[in-house]
This record gives structure tokens, sequence and C-alpha cells, in this order.
């Protein structure tokens, strides 16, 4: 009986413990379910990651990894499909009906992964090739002909304006030697020769100006100090300055050292300053000042001229026209001084910009490429 009991105790502990086992085995599953989504959840950072990486590459690094991609699906598919001709001939030589059967649903596969992968880049790159080419085509021939009707109209508009330029002194001048002509013994003759005469040198200056805006003339390029080119052209308005009573303010934080003509260069400061004596002395403005400064930039690569004055500035219509030829807002001005300095600027391989902002005044600043070798390191 004792061993009875021993047996039923063992087999009671053994059922009791048989539960117990059981739940311990059903608390270890989802253990082990939690572990594999876990897994699962950590696998996917992993692919979010190398997302990001590639977000993160240059153009170059997600071309060469693209260059990478391709080759290696050829590469596999080469090798595919070799084994799979291998079979295929394997099976057709010695199980024929297998063999075409595995052509039918197998054949096609390959086929269209050799199209997408070789022949279907090469019909795109073509095709986008004839379509940028035409396109191109298209906008240039566009271009062409919008260059074409512009120069035609400002051709036009040039060949006006001379014909006015020209016409005007001459008419005047033919009307006052007809006057001569009536009267020959008038004591005004001499008054109408004079005026006649002026009005004839109008003409020639117009036509010299123009001939000169033109003619594409010979450069003389030479190291220079645009410093000594600003005085030389200074100099030449001391006395009319002097009894306009103009203030002048000169003022040199660099040499100016630069590549250029130094006699063109003297003519495009000419005009400049010529031009706002001029605006000074037409609109009598007083106290009446000009500054002329010469600098270079912080980077040491370019040196600029300003030239600045206190007198009525433009307007904005004459900011927009006065680099046309033949434009001018003044009395007894060609319309040609500052497209022939604008030229000259361009020649040099510098940039000429005018404003004229809120307070009374007109600002020109002139920008040339420092001589080589001479720029801050």
């Amino acid at each position: 009986m004792q061993q009875r009991k021993n047996r039923s105790n063992r087999f009671g502990a053994a059922d009791s413990g048989g539960p117990s086992m059981q739940q311990g085995w059903n608390e270890t599953r989802p253990r082990r379910r939690h572990s594999r989504r876990g897994r699962r959840r950590d696998a996917e950072p992993r692919d979010f990651e190398t997302e990001v990486d590639l977000e993160l590459m240059t153009p170059e690094e997600r071309s060469l990894h693209d260059a990478h991609v391709i080759a290696e699906r050829k590469a596999k598919l080469t090798g595919d499909a070799l084994k799979f001709s291998l079979i295929a001939i394997l099976l057709l030589t010695f199980v024929w009906p297998l063999g075409i059967v595995v052509l039918i649903f197998w054949g096609p596969r390959y086929l269209r992964q050799l199209y997408s992968l070789v022949v279907e880049p090469k019909l795109r790159e073509r095709f986008l090739r004839e379509e940028v080419e035409k396109q191109v085509h298209a906008q240039l021939s566009e271009e062409r002909r919008q260059l074409e009707n512009e120069h035609a109209r400002s051709m036009e508009e040039l060949s006006a304006r001379v014909a006015h330029e020209i016409r005007n002194p001459i008419t005047a001048a033919k009307s006052l030697v007809q006057q001569m002509e009536e009267d020959p013994d008038a004591g005004e003759n001499v008054e109408y020769a004079r005026v006649a005469l002026a009005e004839l040198s109008r003409v020639e200056r117009s036509v010299s100006h123009l001939l000169r805006f033109a003619r594409d003339e010979e450069m003389s390029v030479q190291p220079l100090r645009l410093a000594d080119v600003v005085d030389s052209a200074l100099e030449t308005f001391r006395d009319r300055i002097a009894r306009s009573g103009i203030e002048l303010v000169h003022e040199a934080s660099a040499e100016g050292l630069v590549d250029g003509d130094a006699e063109k260069l003297r003519r495009a400061v000419i005009n400049l300053v010529g031009n706002s004596v001029e605006a000074l002395e037409e609109s009598g403005t007083r106290p009446a000042r000009i500054e002329v400064q010469l600098g270079e930039n912080l980077a040491g690569d370019t040196v600029w001229l300003r030239i600045a004055d206190n007198g009525p500035g433009f307007d904005a219509e004459a900011l927009e026209k006065m680099w046309s030829p033949f434009f001018t807002s003044k009395q007894n001005g060609t319309g040609l001084g500052l497209a022939i300095t604008r030229k000259l600027v361009d020649a040099h391989g510098g940039r000429i910009e005018a404003s004229s902002g809120a307070d009374p005044g007109a600002e020109f600043v002139v920008s040339l490429p420092k001589r080589r070798g001479e720029e801050r390191a």
C-alpha cells in the first residue's frame, strides 16, 4: 500500500508537475515569438538606415551605386540564362516534350529581363537624345529669330537717330546760309555764319563719335596704374572745374594695377567726369560736388573706380536707355559718350554700372580685373 501511495504521489507529483511544465512551455513559446518579432523590428531600422544612406549619397556615389546594382543584375541574369540554356538543351535532347514546356514557361521571363537590362536602356537613351536635340534645335531657332528681330529693330532705331542727329544741324545751317544769300550785306551775316559753323561742327562731332563707336579700335594693352590714368584725365578738367565753382574730391586707396590701354581708359574717365561736369553746369546745382574714388575689393582681384556728383541724377527712363547710342538728356549732347565708355570698359573685361538713388546725384562705378599675378594670396 505504501508503495502504491508513493507511486501515486510520484504520479501525482508528476500530474501536478505536468501543468506547471505545460505552463512553462506556454510561457516560453510567446517569448520566442516576441523574440522573433523583436528581431524583425530590429531588422527594420537597418533597412531604414540603408535608405537614409542612399539619400545622403552624393550624385557621383549614387551613380556608382546604381552602376554596381545594374552590373550585378546583368551578371546574375547571365548566370541564370546559362544554367537555363544548359538545362533546356539537355531536356530537348533527351526529354524533348519537357524541354518545350520549360522553354514556354521560363523562357519569356529571361527574355523580358534581358530586354529590360540591355535593350530598353539603349532605346530610352536614343529616344531621349533625339527628343533633346529636337527641343534644343527648336529653342535655338527661336532664339536666333528673336536676336535677328532685335538686331533689325536696333539698326532701324540707330539709323533713325543718326538721321535725326545729322539732319537737324544741317537743316539749321542750310537755313542760315540761305538767309545770308538773300541779303549778302546784312549785318547779321557774321552771326549767321558763326551759328552755321557751330551746327556743322556738331555734325562733324556726331559723325566722329559714331565712327569711334562703330569701329573696333586696336588695343595697346600694357601694365599700368589706373591711378595715373585718373590723374591725367582729371588734369584736363582743372580749369573748367575751378571756373564752374565745382568742388572736386579725389581719393585713391590703391594704385589700381591693371592691364589695359592707357589712352582708351583715359578717354572713358574723361567721358564720365565730363558727364558729371556738364550735368552740374546745366542744372546750376549749388554747392556742386564731384567725388572720384579709386580702390580694390576685399578679395584683391578687382580694381574699382567710382565717380559721383550731386547733380539732378537720372530718372528711370534715362537709367534704362543711357547706354543706347544717341540717347541724351543734355541740350548739346551727342548721346554717344556713355555708349563709347561702356564699349571701352567691356573691351578691358570690366563692367560699368550707373545708379541714381533717392539722394540727388548720379553715380558710376567701373570695375576692372586686377593685373594677373598681383592679386593677394
